[in-house]
């Protein structure tokens, strides 16, 4: 047995010892910096950001209290002064046109809907994610999709990212870098340590293209923006994306695209003891009622 998996089968995900060293007790219902263990509010976090040009959410998918908590983080960021675009996972690249066509409030939800695939796309239920879109729909702030076409991901996880067609790896950084330990400490534990067979590393590299990919649509966004003191680029995406600094934001930044802080939400229904590294901020919220 490797001794990152050991270390996965002994540790829970939130428990890493990556980044910066120690723990922080969080509540339910709480967001706490970890740097300091100070309880904050979103607007808060908001004022924080003061100065970044970028900040990553890292969300457990349909999960109420973590949606609201999105729509708020990007609401109070433009009360603080801040001009927001929102980069999300939920949409591929290829619809980029109708989520402008959102931003700019030329469709209503029936249409968005239609129009962006939301089924196919995302697939969860679209109530969970009504607020974060009504906030963007209201202050009119772009909309990027970021992610990348699951046949995409598919066939890394069959075969590799070599079996990609040289016509989709065009698109694409033109390798993967499997050089970072941490991410595949992350990647481990997520896994619960378990070895999936021969499969595994095509399954690891899978995960790589996602960060890879994301991190890529990004960073091209942002390229061609000639930016403003008050802008600020939101990467929301699931958790196992951003936690510890070692996905989109990672590659981001190994990219030069610049760096933000990480604010991971978690579920607990008591007190839990997280490490610091799992993000800047950590936002405690009790699990979703099962239906």
């Amino acid at each position: 047995m490797s001794l990152i998996v050991a270390l996965a089968l002994q540790i829970n995900p939130n428990n890493l010892p990556i980044g910066t060293k120690g723990t922080v007790l969080v509540e339910p219902g709480q967001i706490v910096e970890t740097k300091s263990g100070r309880v904050m509010t979103a607007f808060e976090v908001a004022e924080a950001c003061k100065g970044q040009r970028l900040l990553f959410i890292g969300e457990n998918h349909a999960t109420t209290a973590h949606q609201q908590m999105e729509a708020k983080l990007v609401e109070s960021l433009s009360l603080a002064g801040r001009t927001p675009a929102v980069g999300v996972e939920f949409f591929h690249r290829t619809k980029q046109d109708v989520l402008d066509q959102w931003t700019k409030g030329a469709l209503n939800e029936a249409d968005f809907l239609n129009q962006s695939e939301w089924k196919t796309q995302w697939g969860y239920d679209y109530s969970f994610y009504k607020p974060l879109f009504e906030v963007i729909k209201a202050k009119a702030m772009p909309v990027v999709g970021l992610n990348l076409p699951r046949d995409w991901v598919r066939t890394v996880s069959k075969g590799g990212f070599e079996s990609l067609p040289l016509s989709v790896r065009m698109q694409l950084p033109p390798t993967l870098d499997l050089k970072n330990k941490n991410h595949k400490m992350v990647f481990d534990s997520l896994m619960g340590g378990h070895d999936m067979g021969p499969g595994t590393a095509n399954i690891y590299q899978s995960q790589l293209l996602w960060d890879h990919g994301m991190a890529d649509t990004a960073a091209k966004y942002l390229s061609v923006r000639r930016p403003s003191s008050k802008d600020i680029f939101v990467v929301i995406a699931g958790s196992g994306h951003i936690m510890y600094g070692q996905g989109i934001n990672y590659r981001m930044a190994q990219g030069n695209a610049g760096k933000g802080p990480n604010f991971i939400m978690i579920q607990s229904d008591k007190p839990v003891t997280v490490s610091k590294g799992l993000g800047d901020y950590v936002y405690c919220t009790a699990p979703e009622p099962k239906k």
